[in-house]
């Protein structure tokens, strides 16, 4: 009987230690991010879900020559509020007629300078990617990591562009380069800096050519939340 009884108990043992190994075999580890999302998160991308509307003026200065438009966007609604002068026009961007579809080209650009971060996430299906991580920015001349994106060739407003993105440790972009079809030499270079934060948001409100000459920049930003 002592003999049944010890096996009994050993078999018990290993059994519980058995179920324990599983246990921890069983445990799920967390993918890590990409860089793509690691630079979104870094602007506020996680914030993003909350954000009830953003308004913003794009403005472009050269030389004596000033241009504006503004914009108010209500992206849980997917409705958009077009000002430029003293035409207003409001549109649903899933339901656009001609006009609409013209003036949300000009949205689509102003937006993107204001939030290319979030449009890493945004347009992930429709881009690939690759991450340098020593690279020479284009205007500073500093070492920062790279990460350039190519549209896909079907699709969208700019089908087939690429950009380069700069930045630090911090992921938070500084400099970018704008490269039409892919083609080698950037089309356009430009830093991204003064940043002002908004409800958890980084928000570049500069953007300088290092050839000078013109000044783009946003104002009238303001952000509702939920």
């Amino acid at each position: 009987m002592k003999t049944v009884y010890l096996v009994g108990m050993c078999s018990l043992i290993l059994l519980m230690g058995c179920k324990t190994e599983t246990k921890k075999t069983e445990e799920t580890v967390e993918p890590e991010k990409t860089v793509p999302e690691l630079v979104a998160d870094a602007h506020g991308f996680q914030n993003w879900k909350s954000v009830k509307e953003i308004t913003f003026t794009f403005n472009v200065d050269r030389d004596s020559m000033h241009f504006e438009r503004s914009w108010a966007w209500r992206p849980k609604l997917n409705e958009v509020t077009a000002i430029s002068g003293p035409d207003t026009l409001v549109y649903n961007k899933g339901n656009m007629d001609s006009i609409a579809y013209k003036t949300n080209s000009g949205f689509i650009n102003d937006r993107y300078w204001l939030l290319a971060p979030f449009n890493l996430m945004w347009d992930a299906k429709n881009y690939t990617y690759e991450h340098t991580p020593e690279a020479i920015a284009p205007i500073s001349g500093e070492q920062m990591q790279k990460l350039t994106i190519v549209y896909k060739n079907e699709g969208g407003y700019t089908p087939g562009d690429a950009y380069d993105l700069y930045f630090k440790d911090d992921h938070i972009i500084r400099e970018w380069a704008y490269r039409k079809s892919n083609q080698e030499e950037p089309n356009l270079v430009s830093t991204w800096e003064d940043y002002v934060t908004i409800e958890g948001l980084e928000l570049a409100q500069q953007h300088n050519r290092p050839e000078g000459g013109t000044k783009l920049y946003f104002s009238g930003l303001s952000v509702s939340m939920e």
